[in-house]
């Protein structure tokens, strides 16, 4: 391939503090030259594990010398097409401009000088960071300029392999530990409507009942109990009844608010616990959901199973001062909704004490 062009000027340079170089061991640099074929067929190998190409340039014309063969085939050339062409033959004017001003800063530096270089070439983003070192010959040879091109793209991919790897063992983390909740809930709650069970609620209600004493605040107890099923309902068998009970668990939890709680009170009751809500805000509420009861449309086995539910509502201190004494009061009012045909919403009696 002849002269390449970059695709976008989109170019930054940031010069690195420079590494002076070190005072070399004695004999070592005969012991490189005699090295030097050696060196030269590990380059490669080297070359290939470290994402790192070399060039040699001329630094007085700018052509290059000599260039690694993969560094010209990731540019955009055939093997050797930049040996004997400039940056200004092989890149943009912008691109040039930058690497050759590179290239004049390391030669007088006089150590090793690292610069980053990002360009897009061939629709494809090139990073780079370049290390630089100027010879100082004493012969009066002309001066040339070693250049080592570090890909960072693969270091790039690991880094973003890695991000990934992270947020993914972050991600099962968070399942394993939803999944731990989910198992250490599972023994609380109801295994057709999914709301806790009686001994979880009924601690619920015992703090309830200590905060609202303290507070001098009320709260209202409901018990729920579905209405005896039509006789095509009941032939469906428990299949239909647990589709009906999971049903009354979603409703349950879609009219209460987070300081609230529901739960499967026994095998025909469902409970609920309304916080610092008295017994005309509880009844309203209560009957919009026995409204959404009676109206519901649950299916099984292509028959609607349509359902109604009764309930008492008894509240704290008006209807009971004790915990038993508010669930006797809340079962009361339950058995009168029932005793009334069900589908109805009963209030427990006041107490008037003098």
């Amino acid at each position: 391939m002849g002269h390449g062009h970059c695709d976008s000027a989109a170019i930054e340079i940031r010069l690195i503090a420079p590494m002076p170089l070190a005072t070399p061991p004695p004999g070592l640099l005969p012991a490189l030259d005699a090295f030097a074929p050696f060196l030269s067929r590990l380059w490669p190998e080297i070359g290939q594990r470290l994402g790192a190409q070399a060039a040699i340039k001329d630094l007085a014309s700018g052509r290059y010398e000599w260039v690694d063969p993969a560094l010209s085939l990731a540019l955009g050339h055939d093997g050797d097409g930049m040996s004997g062409l400039t940056d200004a033959e092989c890149f943009d004017a912008s691109t040039a401009t930058l690497l050759r001003s590179a290239d004049k800063t390391a030669a007088g530096h006089g150590g090793v000088l690292a610069s980053d270089h990002h360009f897009e070439r061939g629709g494809r983003r090139h990073d780079y960071v370049v290390l630089r070192l100027a010879d100082a010959p004493a012969d009066g040879t002309p001066q040339r300029l070693a250049c080592v091109w570090i890909d960072q793209q693969p270091l790039r991919q690991r880094q973003q392999q890695m991000q990934q790897a992270l947020e993914q063992l972050e991600q099962l983390q968070r399942a394993n530990e939803a999944l731990r909740r989910d198992l250490g809930d599972s023994s609380l709650r109801d295994g057709d409507s999914g709301l806790y069970t009686r001994g979880h609620f009924e601690d619920q209600l015992r703090r309830e009942v200590d905060l609202s004493t303290r507070e001098h605040r009320e709260f209202a107890l409901v018990l729920l109990q579905i209405d005896p099923p039509a006789d095509a309902v009941r032939a469906l068998g428990p299949a239909a009844m647990s589709r009906v009970h999971e049903t009354m668990g979603r409703l349950l939890r879609g009219n209460t608010r987070a300081m609230d709680a529901s739960c499967r009170y026994d095998e025909s009751r469902f409970a609920v616990l309304l916080s610092g809500v008295g017994l005309a805000t509880a009844h309203s509420r209560m009957e919009g959901l026995r409204r959404q009861c009676a109206t519901q449309i649950v299916v099984h086995e292509g028959k609607d199973l349509g359902f109604s539910v009764a309930m008492g509502v008894a509240s704290f201190p008006h209807t009971a001062h004790t915990q038993d004494e508010l669930v006797s009061a809340s079962d009361a009012a339950l058995e009168e909704a029932k005793r009334r045909g069900g589908n109805h919403v009963t209030l427990a009696s006041i107490r008037f004490e003098s």
